[in-house]
């Protein structure tokens, strides 16, 4: 029985994916290998993604866009970006985390976190899963718009 259990328990560790994994497969053909983004549909996430970060809302805003989408035009650093991105609610709430971890490290971000900086936790994603109001895509676009950020 001992056995089997360390079989399982090496298992998932083998079948856990990373951030970088995780972000490959679901993100990478839109916002880019190095989350350079893609001009006037998907904004970057190299250099961006931390001013969002920096801010309760922001940060709040990261996690919602990956469970529910977002749909609507949004400006960074002077350019507009009008695609739509899909809802990842499919993704565990430990899945999402690990990306947005990832991204907020990735590509020089973690040089423009604040030292203050926390991670973002599975339990804050699954708080914002199980909220009672659920924003639609075309709300957490409009939301975004009023995040002040480059």
């Amino acid at each position: 029985m001992r056995y089997l259990f360390g079989l399982l328990a090496v298992l998932s560790l083998a079948l856990a994916q990373s951030g970088p994994q995780l972000y490959q497969q679901n993100c990478a053909f839109c916002h880019g290998d190095n989350g350079q983004g893609r001009p006037g549909a998907f904004p970057p996430l190299a250099a961006h993604a931390t001013e969002l970060a920096k801010t309760p809302e922001g940060r709040a805003h990261l996690i919602n866009v990956m469970l529910f989408g977002m749909q609507g035009p949004v400006r960074v650093r002077g350019s507009t970006y009008n695609g739509v991105m899909p809802a990842f609610g499919q993704l565990s709430d430990e899945q999402i985390a690990s990306i947005l971890n990832y991204i907020l490290n990735a590509w020089g971000n973690d040089k423009l976190l604040p030292r203050d900086h926390r991670p973002i936790t599975a339990a804050e994603v699954r708080s914002a899963r199980n909220a009672t109001s659920r924003p639609t895509p075309q709300q957490i676009g409009d939301l975004r718009s009023r995040i002040n950020v480059p």
